[in-house]
């Protein structure tokens, strides 16, 4: 081989190792590259294996619970205008009895089957006031109990005997007490004031004095403090006729007389107490119940 071409085949040699290097060093670039594009991601995803994101297990559940819980405040809010439940003057006497059977039930699952039964307030002590087509707004129960009372009677006329009104309004509180109070003065009259037969800012004592000296027609107050003075024998209801429950009425939580253990237990108390019961769907000093 002459020197000429030794050397030519040294040069070729070297340029090859030359491209060899950089290919070898592309392939790392290129690589490293590689590595650091996947790096993040592949963190990303072991990090949401080992800690997956806030309430992402509860989000498959939570669409189904989000739309029951709409569906039932919808069809609340469809029965309700104006802080009024409408659903529950349309009752009759048959699905009155059933409601209050399955609210206690719903508030008192500890009870038995016995202790409910002593709680049911039977079909015959309602009256149907399904046809009352009026808001059953406070400002509409005067016209309210005139629809359901036998006419010609006068509301504001009230018994010889103190203390013993012909007519008791029933409320969840003491405050919606008061705006009954003050939503019947019409029959108020100097001889016959409005009974304030409730807790808030009248004690119990007080409250049992008024009655001993005031002739009442109507009076109007909640299920406990009512239960509290015929047991203290102040309030007489020898001439009872009706008891209108405000039950149509839902608070800001779109909750009423019915809704709540506290005030539906109670009312239950007071409905079925010996000396109403006996008189329901009596033919001699009938009582029966309203639900305004």
């Amino acid at each position: 081989m002459s020197a000429e071409a030794a050397k030519t085949s040294g040069l070729s040699a070297k340029i090859d190792n030359k491209r060899k290097r950089q290919a070898e060093e592309s392939s790392k670039q290129a690589g490293a590259a590689t590595g650091n594009a996947e790096g993040p991601s592949n963190k990303k995803r072991k990090n949401g294996k080992s800690k997956p994101k806030k309430g992402g297990k509860d989000k498959k559940d939570k669409p189904q619970q989000d739309a029951s819980e709409k569906e039932q405040r919808d069809t609340k809010q469809t029965e309700t205008k104006g802080g009024i439940d409408e659903a529950i003057g349309k009752m009759d006497g048959r699905l009155l009895a059933d409601h209050f059977m399955q609210k206690a039930k719903r508030h008192n699952k500890e009870l038995t089957a016995v202790e409910l039964s002593d709680l049911s307030v039977p079909e015959s002590s309602f009256l149907d006031t399904s046809s009352f087509d009026l808001p059953r707004q406070l400002e509409k129960l005067p016209a309210f109990l005139k629809a359901f009372s036998p006419k010609g009677s006068d509301l504001s006329k009230p018994s010889e005997e103190k203390g013993t009104p012909h007519t008791l309004v029933v409320c969840a509180s003491g405050l919606r007490a008061a705006d009954a109070v003050r939503a019947l003065r019409t029959f108020q009259t100097k001889e016959s004031p409005i009974g304030k037969l409730f807790a808030k800012h009248i004690k119990l004592e007080e409250a049992k004095q008024f009655l001993e000296r005031s002739r009442i027609a109507i009076g109007g107050g909640t299920p406990a403090r009512i239960s509290d003075l015929i047991d203290a024998g102040s309030l007489k209801l020898g001439e009872l006729q009706r008891i209108v429950i405000d039950g149509s009425y839902v608070d800001q939580k779109q909750r009423g007389i019915f809704d709540m253990k506290e005030t539906h237990l109670p009312l239950l108390k007071l409905l079925t107490r010996s000396e109403f019961r006996e008189r329901y769907g009596a033919e001699e000093k009938r009582i029966q119940i309203l639900i305004f």
